[in-house]
C-alpha cells in the first residue's frame, strides 16, 4: 500500500487542479446567469463549512484548545475570506482564462514572503523567476486595461485575483506550521466556520436577496459544482497530495488549471484566447519554475 502512496498523491493533485481549472469557467457562467461575486463567495464558504463539519463527524475527533480555535479565525481571514473573496469577485469581473493564469503565480508571492518573513535567501534564479512571473502578470493586466471585457480580461478582476494569491501565500507563510498540527477536516471545519461567521453580517442579507430570485437549473448545478467539487473535494485532494509530494512537484501541477480553464472557456465561448494570454502563460510558468527549483535556505545550509 505504501508503494502506491506516490501514485495516489499524483492522481489527487492532478484531479484537484483539473477540478479548479473547470471551476473557473463554470463559476463564471453561474455569475453571468443569476449570481454575483459576493453571493457566490457566501454560498461557497457556507457550503464548505456545512460539508466539512458533517464529514468531521465520521472521522477521529481532535480536541482543539480555545486559543487554537481563535488562531483558526486568523488563518481563515487570509486562507479563505480574502483568498476566496479576491478570486471569486475577481472572476466575476475578468475572464476565467486570466483568473486561472494569475492563480499559478502563488509560488512567486510565497517566495517573496518567505524571503521577508522566514529570511530565505534571494538567489539570482529566484529574482529572475519573480521578474518573469511579474512580467506575465503585468502583460495580462495591460491587456485587460486595453480591452476591459469579461471575455478577454478586466483590470479590476485581474488585480483582485492577484490579491487572492498574495493572501493565500501570506496564510501559508504565517500559519503553515500551525495547521500541520491538525487533520484536513479539523483545519477546514474551523476555518470555514470562521469564514462564514465573518462574512455573514456583510454578505448574508445580499446573498438571501440573490438566491430568492428564480435561478436556472444550470446555474444551480454550476454553483453546486463550485461548492462540492471546487471547495470540499478539491481541498481534501490537494492537502492529501501535499503531504506526500514535494512543493516543487505540487507547483508544477498548478499549470493544469489554466490548461483546463483555457480549453473549456474557449470551447464554450466564455473566454477569448489571445496571443498575449499565451505569452503570459509562458512567462508565469517559466518564472514559477525558476522560483521553485531555486535552492532554499535549508539546501544551502545542508551544503
Amino acid at each position: 500500500m505504501d508503494n502506491k502512496q506516490p501514485l495516489y498523491a499524483h492522481l489527487s493533485m492532478f484531479a484537484a487542479c483539473a477540478i479548479w481549472g473547470l471551476m473557473a469557467p463554470l463559476g463564471k457562467d453561474a455569475m453571468n446567469n443569476g449570481l454575483d461575486g459576493p453571493s457566490m463567495v457566501m454560498i461557497r464558504v457556507m457550503g464548505g463549512a456545512v460539508l466539512f463539519w458533517i464529514a468531521s463527524l465520521f472521522t477521529t475527533y481532535e480536541p482543539v484548545p480555545w486559543k487554537h480555535v481563535f488562531t483558526f479565525a486568523g488563518a481563515a481571514v487570509f486562507g479563505i475570506v480574502c483568498n476566496q473573496c479576491g478570486f471569486t469577485i475577481g472572476l466575476s469581473y475578468t475572464s476565467p482564462i486570466n483568473a486561472s493564469i494569475v492563480t499559478t503565480s502563488m509560488p512567486i508571492f510565497a517566495m517573496l514572503l518567505a524571503a521577508l518573513i522566514l529570511k530565505e535567501p534571494l538567489t539570482s534564479k529566484k529574482v529572475l523567476g519573480v521578474l518573469m512571473g511579474c512580467s506575465g502578470a503585468l502583460m495580462l493586466i495591460l491587456t485587460s486595461a486595453t480591452h476591459a471585457s469579461d471575455k478577454v480580461g478586466d483590470i479590476r478582476g485581474d488585480l483582485c485575483c492577484l490579491g487572492a494569491q498574495f493572501s493565500y501565500a501570506l496564510y501559508l507563510s504565517v500559519f503553515n506550521k500551525f495547521i500541520k498540527q491538525y487533520s484536513i477536516f479539523t483545519v477546514n471545519k474551523w476555518m470555514f466556520l470562521w469564514a462564514t461567521i465573518i462574512l455573514m453580517p456583510i454578505v448574508g442579507p445580499h446573498t438571501l436577496t440573490m438566491i430568492s430570485n428564480e435561478l436556472s437549473t444550470k446555474t444551480l448545478l454550476e454553483t453546486g459544482y463550485v461548492v462540492f467539487f471546487g471547495t470540499f473535494v478539491g481541498y481534501i485532494l490537494i492537502i492529501k497530495a501535499q503531504k506526500v509530494l514535494r512543493p516543487t512537484v505540487v507547483s508544477v501541477y498548478n499549470y493544469v488549471q489554466p490548461i483546463v480553464a483555457v480549453a473549456v472557456s474557449v470551447m464554450t465561448g466564455i473566454g477569448i484566447m489571445k496571443w498575449s494570454h499565451a505569452l503570459a502563460i509562458i512567462l508565469v510558468v517559466s518564472g514559477v519554475t525558476l522560483v521553485t527549483k531555486s535552492k532554499s535556505r535549508r539546501d544551502i545550509e545542508g551544503k
